[in-house]
């Protein structure tokens, strides 16, 4: 069967497809679910980009094991791997904070000359230090919803909470941000002028 990244198979056809032995699905399936996967366990881990694409291979191999098996119709394919990726960033998270916080390298700054660039930058790492600052749970409701876009049942099956509890930590966690920010406005270029 001939499909690419955009085409209207779902998510879940593909995985059985690739359980029946086709290639070309788990390649469509990877291409489909990787680039989000890898931004939220790069933004769960504080921006380590190599933890993170550490993190999102296992969860793909774990997905590529389970596919045999995998009911149809239980969850969403998606929803099940945001719940792999977030379980195995939270097992790095918990061993990360046996580590002194001056033994933790600084994250790169990859930022550009460019007066908007740098500006841009800044507002990246403003936003990523005090999404550091949440707590775990508020962090990654956050994340999922309002960085990776995923809905709030999704949210709910992925930390197997209610749909209810997630929008709770979601709006408990956007209202520390902006508490966490409203200093920084003008120095992040948002002042009135």
């Amino acid at each position: 069967m001939a499909f690419d990244a955009e085409s209207d198979t779902s998510d879940e056809a593909l995985l059985v497809l690739y359980a029946n032995g086709d290639a070309q699905a788990a390649r469509v399936l990877t291409l489909r679910l990787t680039p989000r996967a890898l931004g939220f366990a790069a933004r769960m881990l504080g921006g380590d980009r190599a933890e993170a694409e550490d993190v999102v291979q296992e969860a793909m191999l774990r997905l590529w094991r389970i596919a045999p098996d995998w009911r149809q119709g239980e969850a969403k394919v998606s929803t099940w791997l945001y719940r792999v990726v977030s379980n195995l960033c939270t097992d790095r998270l918990r061993k990360r904070r046996g580590v002194g916080f001056d033994e933790v390298a600084d994250p790169p700054d990859d930022s550009p000359g460019a007066e908007a660039r740098l500006q841009a930058a800044s507002r990246a790492q403003a936003l990523e230090a005090a999404l550091q600052e949440l707590p775990e749970r508020q962090r990654q409701a956050v994340v999922l919803r309002h960085l990776e876009g995923v809905s709030n049942p999704e949210i709910a099956a992925v930390m197997e909470i209610s749909v209810e509890a997630v929008e709770s930590l979601t709006a408990r966690g956007k209202r520390a941000l902006a508490k966490a920010l409203a200093g920084r406005r003008e120095e992040l270029g948002y002042g009135d002028g």
